[in-house]
């Protein structure tokens, strides 16, 4: 089991169009080369005006990147929904996925987004959940 492992989920705000293939594809490229200096793992979801995103690693790689996140211009209002000590990762094929989220998932996202305060733990699940039908589509 990897020493100091945790788990972090955010939302914020984008700045920019979410629907942009090019802004997805920056933001993608940068936090992958990122990720892999860092040893971090994670996915993406870019929905509605929204990122939301869950990011597996080292304490102290994850406090860095909330740091750049905080810096970054392309979001705002950054929301920390979760971060938790976890024994093994569960985005570790990916230094960043790209979650697109299938129209039988948009509701409940939706409806978990719209809450006061949305359960870390159910974003990881849809997140994952759309990550699974991807594949099977490709598949």
């Amino acid at each position: 089991m990897p020493l100091g492992l945790e788990r972090l989920v955010y939302e914020s705000r984008a700045t920019g169009s979410t629907t942009s293939l090019l802004n997805l594809v920056a933001i993608l490229g940068e936090s992958q080369r990122n990720n892999e200096r860092e040893g971090l793992t994670g996915v993406l979801a870019a929905h509605g005006e929204r990122f939301i995103q869950v990011v597996e690693g080292a304490p102290g790689s994850l406090d860095r990147l909330l740091r750049r996140l905080a810096q970054d211009p392309r979001h705002r209002d950054l929301t920390v929904l979760d971060r938790v000590a976890v024994t093994e990762r569960m985005f570790g094929r990916w230094l960043m996925a790209s979650a697109r989220i299938a129209p039988a998932l948009a509701p409940a996202l939706d409806a978990l987004m719209a809450e006061a305060a949305p359960s870390g733990e159910r974003v990881v699940a849809l997140l994952h959940e759309a990550l699974k039908i991807q594949e099977a589509e490709v598949a």
